[in-house]
Formats: structure tokens, C-alpha cells, sequence
């Protein structure tokens, strides 16, 4: 059971079949993990997130690769998350991050990425989501990427509460090894058939600060104009 001052210094997803798998929810000033390939389920659980800690009255930034401002608030909208009353009273900002096309260097995107870091300082929004870092890596080398997961936790120890997303695919595995170890949290999403249809697995791999155990698992799948629906472990087991 979770007293109300400890509800202050976590961020809820706003479902509560998720928020017990995350011990009632993500610790508040922790570096968030959530790893997985494509279409398990990554960005639809950042926007759940997003939607939880918008109803907790926090102020939060989205930085995204895939979507422009309106169709990630179309999106969220298609998924039962409408959130552009939040977005209109400026508790959300979405920054769209585009880099296609572009002749980049691994010494620009170093450039890149200690200005990202630097931009985060200076908002005034408490809660990022930087859904994805992989387009980063494309561009860059091991030590540009931890350096700036440092300056992330550094952040984060100032108060801000981070979430990154990634596909485990583009990093070497010693890479992602460390990458892991930096952050406090750590999702690990992953797809498995049940019956005639796919579903999205949540493990819980690791939270600093929760009194959870490791390897708590979620099952879900993503309905339109729905949203995020839980499956029974029962179900999921079948």
C-alpha cells in the first residue's frame, strides 16, 4: 500500500494494471529505459506514461522521430489519450526531431546530442521523452552515446525525470550492456503470439527505488479507438 506523499514522487500511467507491475509507477528524477524492436509496443507505452503524468498536473516534453506535433496528438486521440487540452494549456510540449536526409557526422551529431542535453537543462518541463534514440546512433559512436546518457543522469539527479527509447538491434551488445546499467529503469518490451494474433509483453527488468520485484510482466495489446488493453497472464500463457 502506497501513502499519498509517496504517490507525489512517482509518475502514474494512468492504468493501474501497469502502475502495480512499476510498484504504483515510475519513481520521480529516474532515467528510464524502455528497450525493444519494432512495433512492440514502445512508443504506445511512452504515451501512456505521458497521459498518466499529464493528469498528475506535470509539465512534460516529448521529443519524437516518427511524429510531426499533430499526428502524435491524432495518435494518442485514436488511442483513448487525448491530451490536447493539455498540449493547449502548455503542460506539453512536443518537439519533432527530424534528421532524414541529412550528411551528418559522428562529430555533428556529438555536437547533436550535448545540445539536446543542454536544451533539456534549460526547460522548464520536469518529464522527457525521447522516443527514439536509435535514429541517434546511426550517426554516432559508443562514447557520444554514453557521454550523453551521463549528462541524462546528471539531469536526473537535478530533478528531471527522463524516459529514452531504443531498438536493441542498433547497439552492440557490451554497448547496451552499459547503457543499462546508467539508467535507473529498465523496460523491456517484447511481441508473442497468442492464439491468432501478436500481443505486446512488458517485463519489468529493473527499478531503482521500487519495492517491487524484478520480472514483474504485463501483457497487452493495442486496440484502436480503445487504447491500451490489458491481457490476463492466463490468457497470455494460453
Amino acid at each position: 500500500m502506497v501513502d499519498i506523499d509517496d504517490k507525489k514522487n512517482i509518475l502514474s500511467s494512468g492504468n493501474n494494471e501497469i502502475d502495480k507491475k512499476l510498484g504504483e509507477g515510475i519513481p520521480l528524477g529516474s532515467l528510464v529505459l524502455i528497450e525493444g524492436e519494432n512495433d512492440t509496443g514502445k512508443s504506445v507505452l511512452c504515451q501512456q506514461l505521458v497521459h498518466g503524468g499529464l493528469n498528475q498536473l506535470h509539465r512534460m516534453a516529448y521529443y519524437s522521430t516518427e511524429n510531426t506535433i499533430k499526428s502524435l496528438l491524432k495518435q494518442m486521440e485514436s488511442l483513448s489519450l487525448d491530451v490536447s487540452d493539455f498540449y493547449s494549456w502548455g503542460y506539453l510540449r512536443i518537439l519533432p526531431v527530424q534528421l532524414a536526409g541529412v550528411d551528418w557526422t559522428s562529430e555533428q551529431m556529438k555536437g547533436t546530442l550535448n545540445l539536446m542535453a543542454e536544451n533539456i537543462k534549460n526547460m522548464r518541463e520536469q518529464v522527457i521523452f525521447i522516443d527514439s534514440l536509435t535514429m541517434f546512433t546511426t550517426y554516432s559512436d559508443e562514447d557520444s552515446i554514453l557521454g550523453f546518457l551521463t549528462k541524462l543522469k546528471n539531469l536526473c539527479d537535478q530533478g528531471h525525470t527522463i524516459f529514452i527509447t531504443l531498438h536493441q538491434h542498433a547497439f552492440k551488445e557490451d554497448t547496451l550492456v552499459r547503457i543499462r546499467s546508467a539508467c535507473d529503469c529498465h523496460l523491456f518490451l517484447r511481441k508473442e503470439q497468442l492464439s491468432d494474433r501478436y500481443i505486446s509483453v512488458m517485463e519489468v527488468a529493473k527499478i531503482r527505488g521500487a519495492k517491487i520485484r524484478t520480472g514483474n510482466i504485463v501483457s497487452f495489446e493495442v486496440q484502436p479507438g480503445y487504447g491500451l488493453k490489458i491481457i490476463p497472464i492466463s490468457h497470455a500463457k494460453t
